[in-house]
Formats: C-alpha cells, structure tokens, sequence
C-alpha cells in the first residue's frame, strides 16, 4: 500500500509502508516473484531484508479465530506483533494530517516506537505480557515435537459417572431430587408400537447376589397400589447392609422372597405341598438362596421377616434366643379366620426350617416344628387397603421387641400424608443405595428431569411430599 505526504521540500513523497503476514498466511504468486520484504518491527525474529527494487502492495489478512488447540509459535509470534503495532499512537506534532495506520515507516520506528512505550494503556501492556509468556511457552514445546497436538483426556464411564452424586449427600436427599427420582422410577411409558418399558432393569443391588428390580416393580410404589414383593426384598437388602448396631448385630430382616415361594406352594397351609407332593425344603429354591445371609440369620438376637399372602402383608417377629415368635400386622389385631391360622403355623414352620438350614437352632423339634404358635401383638396400623407393606418395611426399622408389654405395642401412628410420602421416599432409597450397582444411572436420569410444577413439600416447609401429590402418568 502506497500513501502519499506532502512535505515542505516537495509536493508529494510516496512513502512505502508494508505489513508483515504471518508465514501461515502468505501466499505466493509467480514462481519468478521475489518474496514480500518485511520490516523489522520488535517482538518479531525475522531481520529487515534489503528494500527491493520495486514495492508489491499486499492486503493485509487477520490471523484465524483462535480454537482449542493452541497456534504454534510462529502464529503467536505473529499475534504478539500486531498487538504491538496496534497499540501505536501516531505523532500528533506533524506539519499535515496523515492517515492513523497504527504503523510507521522504517526512518520514524525508533521514535515512536519510544513514544509509544509512555502511552500505552495497562490493558495493552498487559496483553503485551501475556502474549509474550505465550510466545515463549510455545517455543519451548514446539522444540519437543512441532507438528504434535495437545492431547484431549478421554474420561473412561467410571470416571464420567462418579461426578453425579447425590445433592447434600446420601442421607440428605433433597426433596426436589426424591421427587424426581419417583417420577423417573415409577413411570411406566408406552411407544407406539405398545410396547412398554415395565420390564427395563433398573436396580441391580449387590453385596449377597445381584438382587434385580425391574421398573413395573417399582411402579408398585404409586399411589394407591399394592407394593410388590421384590420392592420389601429390596429394603430388607438394603437394611441389612448397614452399620448401625441394630441391623448389624441385633436384627436381621430376611427377604420374603423364600417364605412367598414357599405359601404360593402350600396355600392353605399344607404341609405337603399339593403342587409337589413334597414338603419344603429350602433347598427347592436354589435362586433365592444366594440372597440369605446364613450368618446373620443364625446368630443375630431377633429376625424380622416380613410374609405376604393374598395381598397383605405382616411381620413376623422370632425371638432366636428365646424361640418364641409375635405377628405384627397392620389391619388385624388377630388372625381374620382359621384358614389364617393354618397358615401361620406352616409359615412357622417354613422359618424354623429356614434357621436350621443357616446352622442355627430350629424353633421346635419333630412334629412340634409343625405347631409353632405366634401371637398377634395389637398395634395401630393402616388407615387403607393398600398401604400395608408401607407399614411392614417401616416397622423393620422402627420396632423395638422389648417394649411390647402385655401383648400391646405403643407408638405414635402416622398420619395418611406421612404414609403417602413413604412412597417416595422409599424409591430414591432403593435406587440411590450404595449397593445398585446402577445407582449413578438413577441420578443421572432423576436429574435430567424437570418438574413441570412444584409439589406441596416445595412451598411450604412443614409439608412433606406424597405420591399424592407427584404426577407419573
């Protein structure tokens, strides 16, 4: 580019003034053209070559947007001195305006390369800086190997799947994220084909086996439905696992899985089975074995073992030291019928059986192992239908054997609300465990959903929330 002054001696002087382009940048034209002269300008290391004969104009090109990986020397070296000359400040003390480039000729360069020093601003100096200490640094690693990119780490699925935890740790889960963690658990969807995710694995708990729950087991957890049976198998699980006092040296919940097996087989109470003409041995379930903890069942002081048939749920509770068993049930302070009874007694004899197969002592002998009595103990229980297993798995952590006097249990019961939010709870407790082996998955799916609106527990912080109040269709 050619820019025309006028000076006192003459009327015009053609002064050449060039850019420098980054070697990136330059392009070439004939094979017979020499190449472009370039000024020395400071912070640059090439050195002024001879004027040529005749001046080529040039357009200057501004380097490339920056990307993640880093220019290489050469380019920075090129960004360091545009920085420079654009922080130039042009003479004011001219006899005639000239045109404000940012640049100056090769005779004005020391002078104003000195004045420019005293006017640059802080933010310049400072880039100055930074770009300087960039220049240096990637001098130094292009010595290493020129051609050679920054490495990107690739995080491996463990790595990428520990950074979800759960907000405010295990034992406080927020109630935004149990509600979440409900929704995502318990919502059963349909494409259009009608095909269902009920039957998605969604909970694999381990420590004694992989216990599996399927999604339509946690669907059981919705309002107003009967919970299933793998979901108490689960918060036995899970309850054993801890180490608190209680459950690891005191109670030992046993999973109903065996026992439900055992009364589908024997539903009147027989003791031979009329399905197999056998009678139970526990043996004949060879998949649920692995879920029994024969230490625990023989030792620990108490067993609390949930049973189920039609439907309803109570709790059995064995005194091993003592030999001697209680019912807990949430809806009768009695067996309803004699039917009930029959079948009492072979579920008696289904966990002596049970004891003496993890080596412990059986609760009778002989024939009278087929007359093992359990008294009910009167409590107040539920307030629905439906919510029985709520109770059963709550009372596995709540009971304490010695304070029933007389035949009676004295406890404050809940409130409806209170058991509606059981639900909930019990879902991000199950998913969330330390022991699903697919517990990160839960959280990543929990947090990526949004709740459309806020439930009652969000506005007020004397409510709880319910299964009342979360949608899941």
């Amino acid at each position: 580019m050619v820019v025309r002054e006028q000076t006192p001696s003459e009327a015009l002087a053609i002064v050449p003034i060039q850019f420098f382009v980054p070697p990136s940048q330059q392009t070439t034209t004939d094979a017979d053209s020499e190449p472009t002269p370039m000024l020395q300008i400071e912070g640059a290391r090439e050195t002024t070559p001879e004027t040529p004969k005749q001046h080529q104009e040039t357009t200057p090109k501004l380097p490339p947007a920056p990307t993640k990986i880093h220019p290489d020397a050469e380019e920075a070296a090129a960004l360091l001195m545009m920085a420079r000359t654009a922080s130039y400040v042009p003479k004011t003390d001219l006899p005639m305006p000239s045109f404000s480039l940012g640049l100056t000729d090769s005779s004005q360069e020391g002078a104003s390369t000195q004045e420019t020093e005293r006017k640059k601003s802080p933010e310049a100096a400072t880039m100055l800086e930074q770009l300087d200490s960039l220049v240096q640094k990637l001098a130094g690693s292009a010595s290493k190997g020129k051609d050679e990119s920054p490495q990107i780490r690739r995080e491996t699925g463990g790595e990428s799947s520990a950074k979800f935890e759960i907000p405010g740790g295990t034992n406080q889960i927020p109630d935004d994220m149990k509600e979440k963690c409900y929704i995502w658990g318990t919502r059963l969807k349909e494409d259009a084909k009608g095909d269902t995710n009920e039957f998605e694995e969604i909970c694999t708990l381990t420590g004694q086996g992989q216990y599996i729950l399927m999604r339509t087991h946690l669907a059981s957890l919705q309002a107003n439905s009967d919970i299933e049976s793998q979901v108490v198998s689960a918060i036995c699980l899970i309850l054993n696992q801890k180490k608190e006092k209680r459950f690891h040296a005191q109670i030992y919940c046993l999973p109903p899985d065996i026992v439900s097996m055992a009364l589908s087989d024997h539903p009147n109470g027989e003791f031979i089975s009329p399905k197999t003409n056998k009678e139970f041995r526990v043996e004949a379930y060879p998949n649920f074995i692995p879920f029994i903890d024969r230490k625990k069942l023989s030792s620990h002081p108490y067993i609390f073992a949930p049973v189920c048939h039609t439907g309803h749920w109570w709790l059995w509770l064995i005194n091993t030291r003592t030999r001697k068993c209680q019912i807990l049930d949430p809806l009768h302070k009695k067996a309803p019928s004699p039917q009930r009874k029959q079948l009492n007694k072979s579920t008696g004899y289904v966990f002596s059986r049970l004891i003496a197969y993890a080596g412990g002592k059986p609760l009778e002998k002989g024939e009278k192992e087929k007359e093992i009595k359990a008294p009910y103990v009167k409590i107040s229980g539920q307030k629905t239908s439906y919510d029985c297993a709520i109770y059963v798995m709550k009372w596995l952590e709540l009971i304490e054997p010695e304070n029933i006097k007389k035949g009676k249990y004295e406890w404050d019961n809940w409130t409806q609300e209170e058991v509606d939010h059981y639900r909930v709870e019990y879902a991000s407790r199950i998913l969330f465990s330390e022991i699903n082996r697919q517990r990160d998955h839960a959280i990543r799916e929990s947090s990526a959903i949004r709740l459309s609106k806020p439930s009652s527990v969000l506005l007020s912080p004397f409510c709880q929330i319910n299964s009342e109040d979360i949608e899941t269709g």
